[in-house]
């Protein structure tokens, strides 16, 4: 049979949209998750609120890489289930069709989306982890302009504390402002206005305009009585803290490129320490990719049902395999970071582990007649979930009473 055939473009098209559909529900959830999260971090920071949104969007190749192989795993699982639900696949292997035949179409969407996750996880999500974190220290520091909160003090350069009871106009007008000023001769100026706003200076970008309208200063020199001006303008230069630079890519392994890795990792001059976390981080990235080319098969070996059944447990037992995998590989590259146990070992002994059980499966499916890969789960399944139908059957028709029984 010439490929691609009819049968070829009709898989496509259920495997496609079930797996785009996936991918995006997973990608948003995650999204959504964690801008709650960004929100409340950026208003406890006082800063703007657009920070969110480049955050997220750094944070998007990271949730990509792992929606990709949920939404690749899901959408050839939910089409071959349609296809062995509907009786056609019964038609197609009939007509001559093996399942490795028919996975020909899968397998090159596979490929497609190895490589491109490959790209994302090797080099474009250490580029975006690094700018989400410049944004995350840059909105500490108030390098983004953090705002002043209302009703707190905040000090500036350690000999400025201000203090705004109300602001309007998204900021451009500030209520009920209190600022105390120290020199380094010991002067202090107590300083109330009734409202105010800041103003940038020209030629000099480190230094701030507050300017106060009608209020009063309380000077305070050592050795003198206070003095109290009242003005109804007045100009208090502002010099903004120094805010040191963000420090280079390559702080964490997770920054730092694929290439760059396999320099470090293998490098034997660093210490046994930076290079053992290296190799694991390494490892990690690159079983999480390879694990992909097993996808196809463990979705077709969970995708059939037993006959004269429309169950979904496949669908279940694969998210939580996929899930469990997952947080495996998360603690081997923890431990094998900390030097406990080998990186190749530690990441690629489960990836062996899992890939003879999908193999398994995948034979038990496709070459043995009748064969069920998860056959003694749906059957305990079955067994339960007969016997709760059965107690809420004796539920509802209520305690059986005893009869009577008749006098003597």
């Amino acid at each position: 049979m010439r490929f691609p055939s009819a049968i070829d473009r009709y898989i496509f098209r259920l495997v496609l949209m079930p797996m785009l559909g996936i991918f995006l529900l997973a990608a948003s959830l995650l999204v959504l998750d964690k801008m709650l999260r960004l929100f409340d971090f950026v208003a406890t920071e006082g800063g703007p609120v657009g920070v969110v949104f480049k955050m997220l969007a750094n944070m998007l190749p990271e949730y990509a890489s792992l929606a990709i192989p949920l939404g690749l795993m899901l959408g050839i699982l939910l089409a071959f289930r349609k296809l062995a639900t509907s009786s056609e696949l019964d038609v197609m292997r009939a007509v001559g069709l093996s399942y490795t035949r028919m996975l020909y179409v899968p397998y090159v969407i596979t490929l497609v989306l190895v490589a491109f996750n490959f790209a994302i996880v090797g080099y474009l999500q250490p580029l975006s982890r690094y700018y989400y974190e410049e944004l995350n220290y840059e909105l500490k520091s108030g390098a983004l302009g953090a705002s002043i909160k209302v009703g707190e003090f905040t000090t500036l350069k350690d000999r400025i504390a201000l203090r705004i009871d109300e602001s309007q106009d998204d900021g451009r007008r500030l209520m009920g402002i209190f600022a105390r000023v120290a020199n380094a001769k010991g002067q202090v100026l107590s300083i109330s206005a009734r409202e105010g706003r800041f103003l940038a200076l020209k030629g000099s970008p480190d230094t701030i305009i507050l300017r106060l309208e009608q209020g009063q200063i309380i000077q305070d020199m050592p050795g003198q009585q206070p003095r109290v001006l009242t003005f109804t303008r007045h100009d208090l230069p502002i010099e903004l803290p120094a805010i040191e630079k963000f420090r280079k890519r390559g702080g964490q392994d997770r920054e730092y490129l694929l290439p760059e890795l396999m320099k470090l990792g293998w490098n034997d001059q660093l210490p046994r320490q930076e290079r053992v976390s290296s190799q694991a981080n390494f490892n990690y990235r690159m079983v999480e990719v390879v694990m992909m080319l097993l996808l196809p098969l463990l979705a077709v070996a969970l995708a059939i049902p037993p006959k004269r059944s429309t169950s979904a447990l496949g669908l279940f037992v694969s998210i939580v395999m996929i899930v469990a995998y997952h947080k495996v590989n998360q603690y081997a590259n923890d431990v094998a970071s900390l030097g406990r146990i080998n990186p190749v070992l530690g990441l690629w002994g489960p990836f062996l582990v899992l890939a003879l059980l999908i193999l398994w499966m995948y034979w038990r499916v496709a070459y043995v007649p009748g064969g069920q890969a998860i056959g003694w789960l749906e059957k305990a399944s079955d067994t339960v979930i007969k016997r709760l139908k059965s107690l809420l059957r004796r539920k509802r028709r209520g305690p059986i009473l005893p009869i009577p029984a008749d006098p003597i």
